[in-house]
C-alpha cells in the first residue's frame, strides 16, 4: 500500500518530535504541517508543505491522518474538524479545555465510526510503566492497597509566562498540563475513583491557573490514591509509589527530551515472610531509552492499517481522566467558586 499521508497541526517542540517518529514508520509520511508562526509557506523542510493555520492545512491537502499538537483552547475544535474531514486523528493531551469539549468530540467520533481517534497519553508507553502494569495484572504482588504520586516541575516551565499560564488558552494549570499524566496512570493501575478531596491554589505564581494541586481520591472498594501536582518543585520530579498486598512498586524518574527528570527506574519490593522486622527483597531496573513516542505512534498506525480498535488512549480514557481533573478542581470549594467550576458528575448525567 502507499504511505498514509499525515498532517501535523502545531509545529512546536511536540509537533517536531512527533514528525520524527511518524516518518520512522514504513507506512506513514508527513506531507504537511501548520503553525501560527509560519508567516509564509516556507518551513525549510523538503517535500513538506506548510500553512499558517489548520483550516488551510485541512482544505488544501489530501490527508489520511491528522496529528493535533496545538494549544488546549483549540485542540478539541481541530480534532473535530479532522474527523469531519474523514481523517484519523491523534490528539495530544490534554484533550481539550474541559469535560464538555470532550463530550462534543465523542459525539463527532460516534458519527464517524470508521475513523480512529487516539489521545497522546504517552507515559503509558514508557518501559517502566509497562513493566509495572504487567506485574500488577499478573497478581504476583497481590492487589493494590494504595498509591502516592508526585509530579513536579521547576519554575521555568510552564509558569514563567506563555500560553500555559493563561486560563483563556490553557483552561487549567499544572494539574491539567502535567498532573493529568499521573492521574491517567493512576486510573490505568487502579480504575475509577468515586470520591475526591483536594486543595488547589495559584498563590505562588499568581496566574489565573493552578500552580499546586493536592488531591486524595478513593475508589469504589476503598483504595486511596494521593497526588501532588506542582509548579514549585524547583527540580523536576516524577515519583509514583504503589503499595500492594505482597510488596510494592516504585516508579522514579521519567525519560524525556529535556532529560530533566533524572534516570527512569522501577523498584520492586517483595515481602520476605521469614523476616520479622519489615525488611523487603528489592530489585531495581533502570531504563536507558525512551521508546514511548515511537511505540505510541506505531500502535496508532497499526489500528488504522489493520482496522483494529484503539487499545490505549481512547476517547473514553480522555473523558474519564479529564473528568477526574475537574473533580479535583470542583472538590476545592474556594477554587470552584473562584473560577466557576461546574460539577463534572452532573455534566455527564
Amino acid at each position: 500500500m502507499d504511505k498514509l499521508r499525515v498532517g501535523i497541526a502545531g509545529y512546536g517542540i511536540v509537533g517536531k518530535r512527533r514528525h520524527l517518529f511518524i516518518d520512522s514508520h514504513p507506512k506513514l509520511k508527513v506531507v504537511a504541517i501548520c503553525d501560527q508562526n509560519f508567516e509564509v509557506e516556507n518551513n525549510n523542510l523538503s517535500e513538506v508543505s506548510s500553512y499558517s493555520n489548520y483550516k488551510d492545512l485541512l482544505n488544501c491537502e489530501e490527508l489520511d491522518i491528522l496529528f493535533v499538537c496545538l494549544t488546549n483552547n483549540i485542540a478539541a475544535e481541530v480534532t473535530m474538524a479532522g474527523l469531519n474531514k474523514n481523517l484519523h486523528v491523534f490528539c495530544e493531551k490534554p484533550p481539550g479545555m474541559n469535560v464538555e469539549e470532550i463530550q462534543k468530540v465523542i459525539s463527532v467520533e460516534k458519527a464517524n465510526p470508521s475513523l480512529k481517534l487516539k489521545y497522546g497519553f504517552n507515559h503509558r508507553y514508557h518501559d517502566s510503566v509497562k513493566l509495572a502494569l504487567k506485574i500488577i495484572l499478573s497478581g504476583e504482588l497481590g492487589d493494590i492497597v494504595n498509591l502516592r504520586g508526585v509530579y513536579g516541575k521547576s519554575r521555568v516551565i510552564p509558569f514563567s509566562g506563555g500560553w500555559r499560564s493563561s486560563r483563556k488558552l490553557a483552561g487549567g494549570g499544572i494539574l491539567l498540563d502535567q498532573g493529568i499524566h499521573m492521574l491517567d496512570l493512576m486510573r490505568l493501575f487502579c480504575g475509577y475513583f468515586v470520591e475526591v478531596k483536594s486543595f488547589v491554589s495559584n498563590d505562588f505564581w499568581n496566574h489565573d491557573v493552578e500552580d499546586n494541586a493536592f488531591a486524595i481520591m478513593k475508589d469504589s472498594i476503598g483504595r486511596v490514591a494521593m497526588i501532588h501536582s506542582s509548579a514549585t518543585q524547583w527540580q523536576h520530579k516524577f515519583s509514583l509509589e504503589i503499595s500492594l498486598t505482597k510488596g510494592y512498586i516504585e516508579l522514579h524518574g521519567i525519560l524525556s527530551g529535556s532529560k530533566s527528570y533524572g534516570e527512569e527506574k522501577i523498584i520492586i519490593g517483595t515481602i520476605n515472610e521469614e523476616s520479622d522486622n519489615g525488611q523487603m527483597e528489592q530489585t531495581t531496573t533502570r531504563f536507558l531509552e525512551d521508546n514511548s513516542w515511537k511505540d505510541e505512534i506505531f500502535e496508532f498506525a497499526s489500528a488504522i492499517i489493520d482496522n483494529k480498535p484503539i487499545l490505549s488512549g481512547t476517547s473514553n480514557d480522555a473523558l474519564e481522566t479529564m473528568k477526574l481533573v475537574y473533580n479535583i478542581y470542583f472538590s476545592d470549594e474556594i477554587w470552584r467558586n473562584k473560577y466557576n467550576i461546574s460539577n463534572p458528575n452532573n455534566i455527564l448525567n
